[in-house]
């Protein structure tokens, strides 16, 4: 993927190791089912709460285009701005980001609404978020309260080595996702899936962060649908071989030799192909609809 046309994004920090703004008890929105614990074994995430997305119900109402959630948080001592981007993975993301806030801005500019860009923020090891503790085990996630992505660059290797998921694309629908997570913050949409969990089961709750989840998938569809014009051959192939890679069943089968679809949080690996490219093909946001009908 050619993103030379783009700077590097300016919302980007450098949070360095364990560094980073408050606590709080609030779930992360990343792209791997946390409870597989992909490198420390189940149970071992290194998490300091995991309770549901206790934020949004605590937010009230849904937002519109341009609520939900409180702007981002400055931190004390993190390097800020586009020098961050200060190797070749930092770059890349830095102008994938930049990308994704062109795209959403025109696209929110359409119905009337201003965009208001995530802080995609760098750590190595561990990291303070307005979500709570989280090590590099936890691999990219979304926070609601500060409106903050969070990734530790490792994670690209391995997605690479250990998932099969190799390229610049696959790294680019990793923070595409991410923003998707964003996108459903500023609309409200997430905040609704959390209210709606509250009086529902615990295999009701777990679709329901599923359909949130492909929609995150769909809306990565979209913005790569948008840049089109910036894709290189192959490069689909590796976004759904990434998307592949990261469903459900195939990390169930992979670390706990059977699958549970009633445990299921972030879709199948069928369901996560079929959602981004739904995005692609249509580059609508509107067809991102996981929360009508069947996915």
């Amino acid at each position: 993927m050619r993103l030379d046309d783009f700077d590097p994004s300016n919302n980007v920090r450098d949070l360095g190791s364990g560094g980073g703004g408050g606590g709080g008890g609030f779930n992360l929105l990343g792209l791997l089912p946390l409870f597989l614990g992909r490198r420390m074994g189940c149970g071992g995430i290194g998490m300091l709460v995991v309770v549901g997305l206790i934020y949004f119900a605590m937010s009230g109402g849904l937002g519109g285009l341009t609520g939900g959630g409180s702007a981002p948080q400055a931190t004390s001592g993190a390097t800020t701005g586009a020098a961050v981007c200060n190797t070749e993975a930092r770059r890349f993301t830095c102008q994938v980001l930049a990308s994704t806030e062109q795209t959403w801005e025109k696209i929110f500019a359409a119905q009337g609404s201003a965009y208001r860009a995530p802080t995609l923020n760098f750590y190595q090891a561990g990291v303070r978020s307005g979500c709570g503790q989280a090590t590099s085990a936890a691999g990219p996630f979304y926070c609601p309260p500060d409106q903050g992505i969070y990734l530790d660059t490792s994670f690209f290797d391995e997605l690479a080595q250990r998932y099969g998921a190799a390229g610049d694309f696959a790294q680019a629908y990793v923070i595409a996702h991410e923003v998707g997570h964003h996108i459903q913050n500023l609309t409200g949409q997430a905040g609704e899936v959390t209210r709606r969990q509250q009086s529902a089961g615990e295999a009701e709750g777990n679709q329901l962060s599923v359909r949130l989840e492909l929609q995150a998938d769909c809306y990565a569809g979209v913005w790569a649908a948008q840049n089109r014009q910036y894709l290189e051959a192959g490069d689909i192939e590796e976004g759904l071989t990434a998307a592949n890679a990261i469903g459900d069943d195939t990390l169930q089968r992979k670390t706990q030799g059977e699958v549970v679809p009633d445990s299921f949080t972030h879709g199948s690996s069928a369901q996560r192909k079929a959602w981004l490219q739904r995005g692609l093909n249509s580059g609508d946001p509107a067809v991102c609809d996981t929360f009508s009908g069947t996915i």
